[in-house]
């Protein structure tokens, strides 16, 4: 009798096991992709004030000044005294240009780990996320790919995410965006696979750089498609005023 309880229990586990292996992916939030351990650093120019990093980079302007074979005598008196004052400046708000200086390579390194490096909890995880789908040129095998970013406009009028806010989308067959930045929930194998691709989007050839690849499974479309046709002509009005505002056309006042 214990025997076969315990066979029992056993069986009763592994079919529970099976069952959550079979389940949708976890829904995920854009802000558990970066890796968490890479988001937490120091970076002394984070502290700074609007005014007191202007003054740095200003440090830095007249430092390249002096240091070369450029200007009059006169010039070059009056760059050192603007250097001196903006220096002595920042040494009252306790601010040691030179240590701060020497940190750059280490702040940009750190900065780069954070935009760039993904959670490994997820690197090969069956997951569900919802975004924004920009259509892609398909891959050598003939499939179907887009570019998912957490918020529309992102790469189109709006600078791309960092690496760690994009993922490159190898889709089924099953359904291709129909315009840029179409809504959808995605499901599907998340893995940590950095590529970066050059492709034309509205404002022209931008480098998609992308930490993670999702081979999907499932896509449900949030939009319907009178909402897609809308979104459509708002964007081409957009860029119809612009170009008619650079040109300075007809409709340059719109």
């Amino acid at each position: 009798m214990r025997n076969w309880f315990c066979s029992a229990v056993f069986a009763g586990l592994v079919l529970c096991g099976n069952a959550a292996m079979a389940a949708p992916g976890a829904a995920l939030d854009w802000s558990d992709l970066p890796d968490p351990s890479a988001q937490v650093f120091e970076d002394p120019y984070r502290d700074l004030s609007p005014e007191q990093l202007d003054d740095l980079l200003y440090v830095v302007r007249l430092r390249g000044r002096l240091q070369g074979d450029r200007g009059s005598e006169e010039e070059r008196q009056k760059w050192q005294a603007l250097l001196t004052d903006t220096e002595d400046a920042l040494a009252v708000d306790g601010i040691d240009v030179d240590w701060l200086l020497d940190q750059r390579e280490v702040v940009t390194e750190r900065r780069r780990k954070a935009g760039t490096h993904g959670n490994p909890q997820f690197d090969g995880q069956t997951v569900t996320l919802a975004g924004f789908a920009i259509p892609a040129p398909s891959d050598l095998d003939g499939r179907p790919v887009a570019y998912l970013v957490p918020e529309r406009g992102m790469c189109s009028h709006m600078p791309p995410p960092p690496p760690n806010q994009m993922i490159r989308v190898r889709l089924n067959g099953d359904w291709t965006p129909s315009y840029v930045h179409e809504p959808v929930r995605l499901t599907g194998r998340l893995t940590i696979d950095p590529s970066v691709q050059k492709m034309m989007v509205v404002d022209g050839l931008m480098p998609m750089n992308a930490t993670f690849q999702l081979e999907t499974e499932r896509v449900e479309t949030l939009e319907s498609e009178a909402d897609g046709l809308e979104w459509k002509q708002r964007a081409a009005d957009r860029i119809r005023a612009a170009g008619n505002r650079k040109t300075g056309g007809a409709k340059a006042s719109e």
